[in-house]
């Protein structure tokens, strides 16, 4: 049976991408800084993948969280990768700047999805795993091998899933990816609680969403966490869209005249983005990462932040804002 398990209090998590050296190389000295403010200003909802760093962020939430009252946080984990250890000579390209020693395959069959949910708990120390997000079974990290994979997730991952949710192993699962369409298939097949939807809906990119996604999970019951809500740090001034260094034609001028009118109204764009996801009813939660303390409390103040309703009047006027997109009431 379906729950609410993201409640007010988890309206603001924290992703662990950065904290995975996805950008930087940061130590763990740093990381156990970022998750130790993130904890001391009330951030209860905290969201990794064993795929940040080849399991070095899953491993630093762990070292954090294990040590506090287990029934305090929300944490969810991924998915639809196994790791094995290799030597460092072995250690394939990827993304991250400083990842532990460890090759992966994608697999998402129920023996592979118990191993590692089995693994998760392992490194991370924990006594249970309350979210599991079925992680990149999409198009743009599987590639022509999408169908494939859909359908031994849906023998496999799906199946096992809910029936973990069932036995009370975990609480709710979904997918985690960067696409729409592996959500709606999911949601076909199977019976989601929550899908974590990145690089899908932010106050830049949504049209789409608006249209086909978020209507689908409201009639199935579905709830939203957003991941890249701020467009990989773009939103923020980084010069990379969606973890990649391509910037797509005229994003640079929307963004640019976003923040002009969200200086007029004494706001910025990052606060905005973040009042922007969380006044669609379908989202329970955003969970942006952070690769210092600084940002954490930025977007402590941002959810606190009051922004005039005429901010939003004129991004729907200028026609920055998708005209059916939801913005904040207040």
């Amino acid at each position: 049976m379906k729950t609410d398990v993201l409640t007010e209090k988890h309206r603001l998590g924290l992703g662990g991408v950065a904290i995975g050296t996805a950008f930087e190389n940061i130590s763990d000295e740093k990381s156990h800084q970022i998750l130790q403010e993130a904890w001391e200003m009330g951030i209860r909802y905290f969201d990794t993948s064993p795929w940040y760093g080849l399991t070095k962020s899953e491993r630093r939430f762990g070292n954090f969280l294990r040590d506090k009252d287990r029934n305090d946080f929300i944490f969810s984990t991924k998915v639809g990768r196994l790791f094995h250890e290799v030597p460092e000579s072995e250690v394939p390209p990827t993304m991250w700047k400083k990842p532990l020693n460890y090759d992966f395959k994608h697999d998402y069959t129920a023996d592979a999805i118990k191993r590692s949910v089995a693994d998760s708990l392992q490194r991370t120390g924990l006594s249970h795993i309350d979210i599991v997000y079925v992680h990149d079974l999409s198009e743009d990290q599987v590639g022509d091998r999408y169908p494939y994979f859909l359908k031994q997730a849906r023998e496999g991952a799906f199946k096992v899933l809910s029936e973990l949710r069932d036995q009370g192993i975990i609480k709710a699962w979904g997918m985690g990816v960067n696409k729409i369409e592996p959500i709606l298939d999911c949601i076909e097949s199977a019976d989601p609680d929550i899908c974590l939807s990145a690089t899908q809906y932010s106050i830049l990119e949504h049209e789409d969403a608006v249209d086909r996604l978020l209507p689908a999970v409201k009639k199935a019951g579905v709830k939203l966490v957003s991941g890249a809500g701020y467009n990989s740090g773009y939103i923020a001034g980084k010069e990379r869209y969606n973890y990649k260094d391509v910037i797509p034609k005229g994003m640079a001028e929307k963004r640019a005249r976003i923040s002009e009118v969200a200086k007029k109204y004494n706001t910025d764009i990052v606060h905005a983005a973040l009042h922007f996801v969380l006044a669609s009813d379908e989202f329970a939660s955003i969970i942006p990462g952070a690769s210092k303390t600084e940002q954490v409390k930025d977007n402590i103040d941002g959810l606190r932040a009051i922004i005039p309703a005429d901010f939003w009047n004129e991004l729907k006027f200028e026609g920055l804002i998708y005209d059916k997109a939801q913005v904040p009431s207040r």
